[in-house]
């Protein structure tokens, strides 16, 4: 599987507490065009990962909106923008 042809980068957020999850996830989406593609649950959902796809500019701002709202309300463990992710990676996020 590709990536889609208008994605250029992904974003990553990593929390501790589902809470902090989609606090991120809801400031992500509202800032900027991107979309949820992949979410990982650990430990029992307390440590939580969304990514979220869509231009390296979106990905950028859905990244630091992500990563403020997360923080308020849990502690964010990792906040990453990949630009240009390598069509490998499509096969570890796009399922289904």
């Amino acid at each position: 599987m590709e990536l889609p042809k208008e994605t250029k980068a992904i974003a990553l957020l990593e929390v501790q507490a589902m809470v902090a999850a989609i606090a991120g996830l809801d400031a992500m989406l509202k800032v900027a065009n991107v979309r949820l593609i992949h979410t990982e649950k650990r430990l029992g959902g307390r440590l939580v990962t969304v990514v979220v796809d869509g231009t390296i500019s979106d990905c950028a701002a859905a990244a630091e909106a992500g990563r403020v709202a997360a923080a308020q309300v849990g502690k964010v463990k990792l906040c990453e923008v990949v630009p240009n992710p390598h069509p490998e990676i499509a096969k570890f996020l796009y399922v289904g």
